[in-house]
């Protein structure tokens, strides 16, 4: 049996919830109430172009992103849409994602900053 103590507990928060704004056009994580991540889109006939992702600087190097880019992919792709990586976040998680492969069509140059 492992016993926790205050200096070994996993400090992640289970207060987190994704959703899908389709009025601003973005994907929302938000932790404790809060937007700490959003990820911005146009909707397209047959296709999700992501364009921006932003992180609130309270919540950087967590790992959040990473938790909305899966959401907002997997959304998109149960939508029947393709997707367009014009996002530099979106475009390098895609590259190190493989299972979304069939469902990208990539921008003909990187996107800066990717």
């Amino acid at each position: 049996m492992t016993e926790n103590s205050a200096a070994t507990e996993d400090t992640f928060s289970p207060n987190v919830a994704t959703t899908r704004n389709d009025e601003l056009h973005r994907y929302e994580l938000h932790v404790g109430g809060q937007l700490a991540v959003q990820i911005r889109y146009i909707d397209e006939p047959g296709h999700v172009d992501f364009i921006h992702t932003d992180t609130a600087e309270q919540f950087q190097g967590q790992g959040l992103a990473k938790v909305l880019a899966h959401f907002a992919l997997d959304d998109v792709v149960a939508s029947g849409k393709r997707i367009i990586p014009n996002c530099p976040f979106m475009y390098r998680y895609l590259r190190k994602h493989d299972s979304y492969t069939q469902y990208i069509d990539w921008p003909e140059r990187p996107p800066a900053g990717a």
